[in-house]
This record gives structure tokens, C-alpha cells and sequence, in this order.
């Protein structure tokens, strides 16, 4: 396993338990719902690339530009670091690693 599936399958759990915790502390059924279907999505991405689907990552790649750029505009609004600075610090991170192996194969 290489460090972009790693990436994909570490960001999809982050989304899922920032979903859960965003609907617990706040009562955000959107948090919930979101971090639970992007979550999803990257863990199922990332495990169809373990398979041999060489899109697996591509899709895990355009799911986590997608999210940098929601937390970016939430962050803009709201200037909190937590969780949307987090959730683009570490988007950004995974978005790298995954990108890289896209690149370098």
C-alpha cells in the first residue's frame, strides 16, 4: 500500500468522525450527513485503487480538492481553525501525497 491510498483512506476516516462529531456537538445533521457520504466516498475510492482501478485515486484526488476548497470558504467566513484550518491543512497534505503517486506512477 503506497502513501496516497494510505492518504485517501486516513482523510475519508478524519471526514466521517469530523461529520459525527460536528452532529454532536452542534446538532449539524448537514455535518453528519457530508462527513459521512465524502468519508465514504474516499474510502471506497481508495479501496477500488488497491483493487487495480487506476481512477480509484483520481476520484480520491477530485473528492479532497473538493473538500480543501469547502473548508476554505468556511474557514474565510468564520476565521476558526478548528475544524475547517485543520480539515485544510490535512486535506492539503493528502492532496499532495495523492497527487504525487498519480504523477509519479
Amino acid at each position: 500500500m503506497n502513501l496516497g491510498v494510505i492518504a485517501a483512506f486516513a482523510y475519508g476516516i478524519l471526514a466521517i468522525v469530523g461529520g459525527i462529531m460536528g452532529y454532536v456537538q452542534a446538532r449539524s445533521q448537514v455535518s453528519l450527513l457530508s462527513g459521512g457520504f465524502s468519508g465514504f466516498l474516499l474510502i471506497l475510492f481508495a479501496y477500488w485503487q488497491l483493487q487495480g482501478q487506476p481512477w480509484g485515486l483520481t476520484l480520491a484526488a477530485g473528492v479532497t480538492g473538493v473538500l480543501v476548497v469547502v473548508f476554505a470558504v468556511r474557514f474565510a467566513k468564520t476565521r476558526k481553525f478548528m475544524p475547517a484550518g485543520l480539515m485544510i491543512v490535512l486535506g492539503a497534505l493528502a492532496l499532495v501525497l495523492m497527487v504525487h503517486q498519480l504523477v509519479v506512477g
